[in-house]
């Protein structure tokens, strides 16, 4: 209860931060928020015209391929984007930690929530592909009333980004080296998560390597948006109770490991 009330305490202040945030973004930017927009569709555009004759033409359970492609991407963008922010935010906040009182969860959480407006905003971009493809394709989307189940992966991969952001804000304190390792991470990562290409399409006889990719949350959290957005069916209870659950374990360990040494960071940032 004392940290619930905390946190409602500084409410206003976690506001401000991610308005700041927002606004510094796109900070001397001639199309200013408008790259929320521009960003991922350009990027999704060249990732079709790279990938799509490979992975997209060949696998007739990829539905749509844009659609397809556009939902792992905007997930992935903003898991790697909210973690790297939140990892950096302590030490680039020193200068403010050292003068004035504030709890030090608000900088990681605040960039996390920040990243999650953008990413929100640049959903639109999805639901304009969605619209195009359903009105004006022949391989449509299937729009069921399932998609209104499509924040609950959201809000999970949410909760996932809280829970890493401390714990790279912690690690990140104490060890330089871990930007760097993370780095390379992500990159890892871009290749693990079934963004461009889904599993069953890869034909994977090593049973060990396909338990890997399967044990990566992205996998599950990424299948059950398109399941809802572009599917149009239930997502399964598997994915739901596995990405769940390792995300509410990561913020467990992420809040125990950044209250036992948030008193320490003074003397290393």
């Amino acid at each position: 209860m004392k940290y619930f009330k905390n946190f409602y305490k500084y409410r206003y202040l976690l506001y401000e931060i991610v308005r700041k945030n927002i606004k510094l973004q796109y900070r001397n930017s001639v199309l200013g928020i408008f790259w929320t927009f521009l960003q991922p569709l350009l990027t999704t555009l060249v990732l079709v015209m790279v990938f799509s004759n490979v992975f997209g033409s060949r696998n007739a359970s990829v539905l749509n391929y844009p659609i397809y492609l556009l939902c792992g991407r905007l997930i992935y963008e903003f898991y790697t984007q909210s973690t790297k922010r939140a990892m950096r935010s302590i030490r680039n906040s020193a200068s403010v930690i050292k003068k004035v009182y504030v709890p030090k969860y608000i900088y990681p959480l605040s960039n996390v929530i920040s990243t999650f407006v953008t990413f929100l905003i640049s959903l639109t971009v999805l639901a304009c592909f969605i619209i195009y493809f359903y009105f004006f394709s022949d391989k449509q989307p299937h729009i069921t009333p399932y998609i209104f189940l499509s924040p609950v992966p959201i809000l999970i991969l949410l909760v996932l980004c809280v829970g890493v952001g401390l714990i790279l804000s912690t690690l990140e304190v104490f060890f330089k080296d871990v930007e760097y390792l993370y780095e390379v991470f992500c990159m890892l990562l871009f290749y693990m998560t079934p963004i461009f290409y889904s599993v069953d399409q890869l034909n994977i006889t090593n049973k060990f390597f396909k338990m890997a990719l399967m044990a990566n949350p992205l996998y599950s959290i990424t299948n059950m948006f398109r399941s809802c957005v572009l599917y149009g069916e239930m997502f399964k209870t598997s994915w739901l109770l596995y990405s769940l659950g390792f995300s509410l374990l990561t913020v467990i360990i992420g809040l125990w490991a950044f209250y036992k040494n948030q008193d320490k960071f003074i003397l290393h940032i």
